[in-house]
């Protein structure tokens, strides 16, 4: 069933990735690459994040298993860090509330779902998946996300 996103009919499903996906969606070929794809083109989905999941994504892709398969792509972790933040746009917020205790860093996906007023938060993340729905932002797997947008 498609996803109806906030703006109602025609317009672009928003949507946060939680690094674990974003990483997926880098570096392999699967399910979260096509939904980052749907992305790039802007038609179905509005991709946002912050600069603190950019940021945490940057120290995950210089990490030693993360740095093997950029090798292995041909490309560098700037160039693969640079893909993503052209596909998303960064939203900003004040502060970050505190919705997840056994994970804070969880909570730094939720605020920028919050202030990017998303529709989809796009997980694997166990935390994030149990918690389902924040305020009018559903938590889903990748496989999800891309069976409510059509992609």
């Amino acid at each position: 069933m498609p996803c109806v996103p906030h703006g109602g009919r025609g317009t672009a499903v928003r949507i946060v990735l939680d690094t674990n996906v974003v990483l997926s969606a880098l570096l392999w070929h699967g399910t979260p690459y096509r939904l980052l794809e749907v992305a790039r083109r802007r038609e179905q989905v509005a991709l946002f994040t912050r600069a603190a999941l950019v940021e945490e994504l940057a120290e995950v892709l210089v990490r030693r298993s993360a740095a093997k398969r950029i090798v292995a792509i041909g490309r560098n972790a700037p160039q693969v860090l640079a893909d993503y933040v052209d596909a998303a746009d960064l939203v900003t917020l004040l502060a970050v509330p505190s919705v997840i205790a056994a994970d804070p860093d969880d909570d730094q996906v939720i605020a920028a779902a919050v202030a990017a007023q998303a529709d989809l938060i796009v997980s694997g993340n166990r935390h994030l998946l149990a918690l389902s729905t924040h305020q009018t932002v559903r938590s889903v797997t990748p496989a999800e996300a891309v069976a409510r947008i059509g992609g």
